[in-house]
């Protein structure tokens, strides 16, 4: 069935089915962008503002398709049906991209960690977190990478005792929630605040870390970096010829980035890495943002698995210094 004028000197509308089409489709992208906004406002407000961009247009581009396809369009043959339909289909992808991008909202005790007291004070822009000692900064930052799609500010509770030990900690908030997305975020943070810096990261984070510090300087140029520091992660290429220290924290019951995966990272790895499994240690337990889908089921408390997260993360920036 068709929409049509009833008069044959007036062109041909669009089918019925094109037009419910595109209106189910526009429905259907606004509700999941609003739906998205009102699980995860918070993450959405508090992280790089490239997915509150994403999810806003989303909104605005529904409404209007909405508005748009109120009356009978005109047909156009053959091309602008191809068109049209082809949009339906790009439309629906963005839909899934939108929606696999959901970020993991932080969670208690990383939202409490977030504020300024007499030890740290907490900043944040629309790209960093920050966390400064009181006190003074003494020795080398910390740089650090979220795993994918995470809040930022989950990891607050896990990073703020270095913090307190006096290394200035710098919190990368990453497009769409993709450490890829903040290749060369180590160069800015240097350009503003110098070095030397230990680049960190849990997950796809630490996998990025792993690039920062694998990143060949000049003759004349000394790097930045004299630490890297894996959560849960490894690395995606060999970077065993990287000169500074390295420490592997993994947990035991971790899903994604399972013992068989960090053993094979050994590898990959200097010889002086220092390898620290967490027992019972599971893949979510290095931030706090819940539970992650794929991962395994942990044997130890959150509290448990952060303290030894803190206490094998220290041991590295003690020994470097």
């Amino acid at each position: 069935m068709t929409e049509t004028t009833g008069s044959p000197d007036v062109p041909r509308t669009s089918p019925a089915w094109e037009a419910w089409t595109i209106r189910g489709v526009a429905a259907l992208a606004g509700a999941v962008a609003l739906g998205i906004v009102a699980t995860t406002w918070g993450a959405v407000v508090h992280g790089h503002p490239a997915y509150a961009i994403m999810l806003a247009l989303t909104v605005v581009l529904g409404a209007l398709t909405l508005w748009r396809w109120r009356r009978p369009r005109r047909a156009g043959g053959a091309p602008l049906l191809v068109l049209r339909v082809v949009g339906i289909l790009a439309s629906l992808v963005w839909v899934a991209v939108i929606a696999w991008l959901r970020p993991f909202p932080a969670t208690e005790p990383a939202l409490a960690a977030m504020g300024s007291d007499t030890t740290v004070t907490v900043t944040e822009s629309a790209t960093r977190i920050v966390m400064e000692p009181a006190g003074g900064t003494q020795g080398v930052g910390v740089l650090f990478y979220p795993g994918a799609r995470v809040d930022a500010r989950a990891y607050a509770a896990h990073l703020r005792p270095l913090a307190e030990a006096g290394h200035e900690v710098v919190i990368i908030k990453e497009p769409l929630g993709i450490a890829f997305l903040s290749m060369g975020a180590l160069d800015a943070v240097v350009d503003d605040r110098g070095g030397p810096w230990v680049v960190a990261g849990h997950s796809l984070g630490g996998t990025v870390a792993a690039i920062e510090a694998g990143v060949t300087y000049p003759a004349d140029q000394a790097s930045p970096v004299a630490g890297l520091l894996l959560w849960a992660s490894y690395p995606a290429d060999d970077i065993a010829s990287f000169e500074g220290a390295v420490a592997s924290i993994s947990g035991s019951e971790d899903g994604l980035a399972t013992p068989t995966d960090i053993e094979a990272s050994r590898a990959d790895l200097p010889a002086s890495t220092i390898f620290t499994q967490i027992e019972g240690a599971a893949h979510a337990q290095f931030g706090s943002y819940g539970e992650q889908p794929g991962d395994g089921e942990p044997t130890v408390s959150d509290d448990v698995a952060r303290a030894q997260i803190v206490a094998g993360s220290l041991a590295l920036l003690d020994l470097i210094g």
